[in-house]
């Protein structure tokens, strides 16, 4: 964990919040916050600084030891499989401090938020911009395959040769507009875009509704 003073919280805080920053000012809603640490896990890691105002005003918080312990008993009991994370808490004076949680890239994914500790499956999130968007079917199958696969072979056939020329004339497409526009079940488009997203010939951007789905 890197080792921060106020001056870097400041510098850092400037930058607003974004896929790999997120402010909150108390712990009053863990399981939200629990949320959006399972998107930074799902992403590409991110901090979270508690303590700090939607605006990136670092004002602090009272007792912010007792505001660590609750985020922390959400991360133990909702977040499966483990979150690996470290935490640096900094006073601002006698009554407020600030906590620093720095998230890295789950080891295994995905990441999910569940509703209790005796549930091992839940919602799994990713990062989106400044937003916390819940993953898809095919994000999420993305996300553990990523993880298990180094190379990802297939054949160039009809399937593809229409994809790419629908994003000739299209600068994205989503799994509905492929579908349809190929002929194509939406289970088999599922499968193809998939594929090539792991193939690296794709990249998907999570979106409220549907993913963009982008030539590389």
């Amino acid at each position: 964990m890197e080792n921060w003073d106020i001056r870097r919280l400041s510098e850092l805080a400037k930058k607003g919040e974004g896929v790999h920053l997120e402010f909150k000012k108390k712990a009053n809603f863990p399981d939200k916050i629990a949320k959006e640490l399972v998107a930074f896990a799902n992403t590409q890691g991110g901090i979270l600084l508690l303590g700090v105002d939607d605006d990136g005003t670092i004002s602090g918080t009272r007792d912010i030891e007792g505001e660590v312990y609750v985020l922390e008993q959400a991360i133990q009991n909702l977040i499966w499989p483990k979150l690996d994370y470290a935490i640096q808490v900094i006073k601002l004076n006698e009554k407020k401090g600030i906590a620093v949680f720095e998230i890295e890239r789950g080891k295994k994914l995905p990441l999910q938020l569940r509703k209790d500790f005796n549930t091992k499956t839940g919602k799994a999130y990713v990062r989106a911009g400044e937003q916390s968007l819940q993953a898809s079917k095919e994000m999420r199958e993305i996300l553990r395959r990523r993880v298990k696969e180094k190379d990802t072979q297939f054949v160039f056939g009809e399937k593809e040769r229409k994809l790419m020329e629908l994003l000739e004339s299209s600068p994205n497409i989503t799994l509905t507009n492929y579908a349809q526009a190929a002929k194509l079940s939406k289970f088999v488009a599922s499968r193809t875009l998939i594929k090539l997203v792991l193939a690296n010939v794709l990249d998907i951007q999570p979106a409220e509704g549907q993913d963009l789905y982008f030539r590389k």
